[in-house]
């Protein structure tokens, strides 16, 4: 019975992530008037294209096309109080959603845009038991019930998201001289470590993707994601927690990546696998899984993760992981000009269709290892797709934040965020 309780909650917690290639095409109605929140009121304009244009430095690749896009993606999908809407998932928000508003924000020193995806993640995300907060983490999902009410309806967190949102909190600190995003990093920080790591062989700390009740399903075993892992993160936790040895995850973090790529024989990292904690194998997750140990939209993140480590702390561990484990992809391109966008342990493709988002998660990691197919990515594949400040479709959020983060250039980052003052 243990076993079917978890496989439920891994379910309730995970649709985050299972969603991402099932999404419609057509734009579900919003919500009505009635409800505590008025979901039709994108920000308004008070910010321009030219605001953001002047942050970025002159030299930086696709520089009026990140300016023109961010400000449409705030417009289109951020509402005034600041809450981030998948109009393609029943118009939920969750807070993956709010996180990459806030990386993105900070990215593009947007102080406004980053202060409202904060406090409506902060006002309603938090994580309770009997009406109090148990932790600073942020439920992954908000939307409507059953009963057709609008909160919070799933209170297990992504740590990916809590990841996302600490990197940002971090940075904010620094680039607006604000101390108070600081604490608050800090506080998520002890609780990031403490609900959200568990320990593997030989006694070393491993990232978990959420709750312990979710993805240690046995004392033996952790379901892991290679995609949530975030070495530069980590490095970047070390500099303002030094009470938690996170240094210990960058090097789990690469273990893993490199050890479970090695499930498949093309050495693609997978959106899920399997760590047998006695043995130190990696395993493909049961074939009864509602996860799948496969590359697919997941695990487009990791060539992203890891080109901000390469460049934003000189890792030469990254960049050999990008060279080895984008070589296959690479050769498919060479050979038929498109890349599946769901490849077997083998290297078959699975479907038929293709994802901006694979491109530009590729480009970000390809522009340092093989520049000349990342050019081509851009040009053939990317920049086709765009069309009115959206990319794909006007609901598609996922892409719309895949494709601007593989877009922006991880030196476009002024250095001093990078460092302790």
């Amino acid at each position: 019975m243990w076993y079917i309780a978890r496989v439920a909650t891994i379910v309730s917690l995970m649709g985050l992530n299972a969603c991402y290639s099932s999404y419609s095409v057509v734009k579900t109605e919003t919500p009505d008037n009635k409800t505590k929140v008025a979901i039709a009121t994108p920000l308004d304009g008070s910010e321009s294209t030219t605001v953001f244009l002047d942050v970025l430095p002159k030299s930086t690749p696709n520089r009026e096309l990140l300016a023109e896009s961010w400000d449409s993606y705030r417009r289109r999908f951020i509402q005034k109080d600041g809450r981030v809407i998948d109009y393609q998932a029943s118009d939920r928000s969750t807070s993956e959603g709010q996180a990459y508003a806030m990386l993105r924000s900070v990215l593009i020193d947007d102080n406004a845009t980053f202060a409202l995806t904060l406090h409506w993640g902060e006002n309603n995300l938090q994580r309770q038991v009997n009406g109090k907060r148990t932790d600073s983490l942020w439920a992954w999902k908000w939307g409507k019930n059953g009963n057709g009410n609008w909160g919070a309806i799933d209170s297990n967190f992504a740590s990916d998201a809590d990841i996302d949102a600490i990197t940002a909190l971090i940075f904010a600190s620094r680039r607006w001289n604000r101390p108070e995003y600081l604490q608050l990093a800090k506080a998520k920080l002890q609780d990031l470590w403490n609900f959200s790591t568990a320990l593997g062989p030989a006694g070393k700390r491993y990232l978990l993707p959420g709750p312990a009740a979710a993805f240690v399903p046995n004392p033996s075993t952790l379901y892991l994601n290679p995609s949530y892992l975030a070495p530069y993160a980590f490095r970047l936790f070390a500099q303002v927690d030094p009470e938690r040895d996170w240094l210990s995850l960058v090097d789990t973090s690469y273990q893993v990546l490199e050890q479970s790529a090695q499930l498949s024989t093309v050495f693609l990292p997978s959106d899920w696998v399997s760590l047998d904690t006695l043995t130190g194998k990696y395993q493909p997750l049961p074939q009864s899984s509602p996860l799948q140990t496969l590359y697919s939209f997941d695990a487009y993140r990791v060539w992203w993760r890891l080109s901000l480590d390469a460049v934003w702390f000189n890792s030469p561990q990254a960049r050999g992981y990008l060279q080895t484990s984008t070589s296959y992809l690479q050769k498919l391109w060479r050979e038929q000009s498109h890349v599946p966008a769901r490849i077997d342990l083998q290297g078959k493709g699975l479907v038929d269709y293709e994802a901006t988002s694979q491109y530009a998660m590729l480009y970000t990691a390809l522009s340092l290892v093989e520049p000349r197919i990342a050019n081509e990515l851009l040009q053939k594949k990317i920049l086709p797709q765009y069309k009115q400040g959206v990319w794909d479709e006007h609901s598609a959020y996922y892409t719309q934040n895949l494709v601007w983060i593989g877009l922006f250039p991880p030196s476009a980052l002024p250095q001093e965020l990078l460092k302790t003052k």
